[in-house]
């Protein structure tokens, strides 16, 4: 169950009464979500929980299940797949969307494939990778279904590994876009920074036996300082629609946009909208790394409390120029029990205010706790049955 501790007056945030303001925003996409990923703060929502087909973005999960794997030594980036002749003739062609120009029966690297998939939006190299690692693209699907539950993604599910239509069965929301990029950039940072924001990528060769160099379809590399991904997706059913994420002066931003008309307007709006995030909302400094918030009772171990620091510096995001009234509380998952290691995330420092909402920073043990030994065990259950 949730545990409150009150804080000390040096711990809660003095500031003087303001009204409360959102900057303003507007954009033509009908689908839009823009979050700070270093504070929670949500910082605009415009029905972020529609379900919607997500055409290519939805790759997005299925480069999340390959970093998994490679992560846990089930694939290697140098391990070649097979191109099956089958595969290769589905999406062949103009009527197959966007392609790496992979050839029949070519042996291709993971690390090459997925280059394919990111960089180049290949929906081929996407079902090479499926049935590579998985035997089927069915098989695979499921894997990443598997994946968006553990991580969260309460709202979506995929029916097929590169958002291709599919009557329906494929169907994400714009938070829960922006929950599958925070966990792609936080789990995996190596291989999200190795193959996100590449500029472009050649492979194959034209009629000629000239090679093929396709530029990065991403909206802000290149327009947005600190760019460095993820990933477009465009259908006629879907429009053009972008989940983008930029990182300036230790604040990252993860922003979605969908449903727009056209591949000027994606570019157009995705800057705007990662630019105004950027510049309406500021950082405001709340608790130094290494500081002491509170403290949290501790049972079964061989301390009866562990100190609840913070694992860096720790900000809110606030409008600029705001100086807004805010509350601050601290909650955990409660009893905490033993053992606790020294830096595990066991509470939230949650910050509340009228113009943004709230926003949870993370506290970690200041020390490790051991186990009670069986007499301290003892004692302490004789404590608790006479209520001490």
């Amino acid at each position: 169950m949730n545990r409150l501790l009150a804080l000390s007056p040096l711990v809660l945030l003095a500031a003087a009464p303001a009204a409360a303001q959102r900057p303003p925003f507007d954009t033509p996409a009908p689908v839009a979500y823009l979050e700070d990923l270093s504070s929670g703060a949500v910082l605009y929502a415009k029905d972020a929980d529609r379900r919607m087909p997500p055409a290519s973005m939805a790759k997005m999960m299925t480069v999340y299940v390959l970093f998994d794997m490679i992560k846990r030594g089930e694939v290697k980036l140098d391990q070649k797949l097979t191109v099956r002749p089958e595969t290769w003739a589905k999406w062949h062609g103009p009527k197959a969307g966007s392609t790496m120009f992979l050839s029949p029966n070519e042996q291709v690297t993971v690390e090459n494939l997925l280059y394919g998939v990111v960089v180049l939006s290949g929906n081929d190299a996407c079902v090479v990778l499926a049935e590579g690692v998985a035997g089927t693209e069915e098989a695979f699907v499921n894997l990443m279904n598997q994946r968006a539950k553990a991580i969260g993604l309460s709202n979506s599910q995929f029916g097929t590994s590169n958002g291709w239509p599919d009557e329906g069965r494929t169907m994400v929301t714009a938070r829960d876009l922006a929950h599958l990029a925070k966990a792609t950039i936080q789990n995996y940072p190596d291989l999200y920074k190795k193959f996100y924001s590449r500029q472009d990528f050649t492979w194959g060769q034209t009629m000629g036996g000239n090679a093929i160099t396709q530029a990065n379809r991403d909206p802000l590399l290149g327009r947005v300082a600190g760019a460095d991904g993820l990933k477009t997706g465009h259908t006629e059913e879907a429009g053009y629609g972008f989940t983008g994420s930029a990182e300036q002066n230790g604040r990252r931003l993860v922003m979605v946009v969908a449903g727009l008309n056209s591949f000027n307007q994606r570019i157009s709006e995705s800057v705007r909208f990662m630019q105004w995030g950027f510049n309406a909302w500021k950082a405001k400094p709340v608790v130094k790394q290494g500081k002491r918030v509170e403290t949290a009772d501790v049972q079964l171990g061989n301390a009866a409390t562990v100190g609840l620091v913070a694992p860096r510096d720790l900000n809110v995001t606030v409008p600029a120029g705001s100086n807004a009234a805010m509350t601050a509380k601290v909650v955990y998952q409660g009893p905490l029990k033993a053992p606790i290691k020294q830096g595990q995330h066991i509470a939230d420092l949650v910050i509340t205010s009228a113009d943004v909402g709230e926003q949870r920073l993370p506290l970690v043990a200041e020390s490790a706790v051991e186990e009670a030994g069986f007499f301290g065990r003892v004692w302490a259950g004789l404590m608790g049955l006479f209520g001490a």
